[in-house]
């Protein structure tokens, strides 16, 4: 899922890799003053997400945020019901909407859209909205609540070393959460290993297709430029 914004040519390439693509507007907040409160203004654009629910096309789905990795398949998590998540680790009472499962339906997209509206998101951003649009997540049954090692913070590492020691290997899937981001660089971000996970697989698949599209744009300019 892609917006707009996105040039033909990037599409293209997309397209290339993957089985489907699907276009969308993007959606704002418009939340100036709540996203200030969590110092994340980048994330009003994050209502853009609940066009995934529009995606009846297919039966269940799992949302990943952009900036996720996943390390390991994670195929089961078809398996759970709809809505699934795992729990925040700022405030557990709270999932993070980094990823999650669920079933899409217009119906469910055209209720999310007129409770933003109608409520907002208490913290400008998709998370807030999502959380008070399913406000009994934290009492439903142990299936909705997947493990952390399908949204592992990646700074858990630093933060909890002991844990990260003994349930490291079982992550399936790293959440680089936060404003600095890997693909920001080397210097913005302190997740070790996962971040040069991140990068030996960028490396690998997508800087010779970027290097491409920024050298076709540069022939596409005028001489004098």
């Amino acid at each position: 899922m892609i917006t707009n914004q996105v040039s033909v040519r990037l599409r293209q390439e997309l397209e290339a890799v993957f089985d489907a693509v699907s276009v969308v507007d993007v959606m704002d907040s418009n939340d100036p003053e709540n996203l200030a409160l969590i110092s994340r203004p980048d994330l009003g654009c994050t209502f853009t997400k609940l066009n995934c629910w529009r995606l009846t096309q297919y039966t269940k789905c799992v949302f990943l945020d952009a900036d996720t990795l996943v390390v390991q398949n994670a195929d089961e998590l078809f398996d759970r019901p709809d809505f699934s998540a795992a729990a925040d680790i700022g405030w557990p009472d709270t999932f993070n909407s980094g990823v999650f499962v669920y079933a899409p339906s217009l119906e469910t997209y055209h209720r999310l859209v007129e409770f933003a509206v109608e409520h907002g998101s208490f913290d400008g951003g998709d998370q807030g909205l999502l959380n008070e649009f399913y406000p009994d997540w934290r009492d439903l049954p142990s299936a909705h609540r997947l493990p952390f090692i399908y949204n592992m913070t990646a700074g858990a590492f630093y933060t909890y070393p002991a844990a990260y020691k003994r349930y490291g290997k079982d992550t399936k899937i790293v959440h680089f959460i936060g404003a600095q981001k890997p693909w920001h660089g080397s210097s913005a971000v302190h997740q070790g290993e996962h971040y040069h996970t991140w990068k030996a697989i960028y490396n690998a698949h997508v800087a010779h297709t970027v290097g491409r599209i920024f050298e076709r744009l540069l022939l596409s300019l005028p001489i004098n430029y």
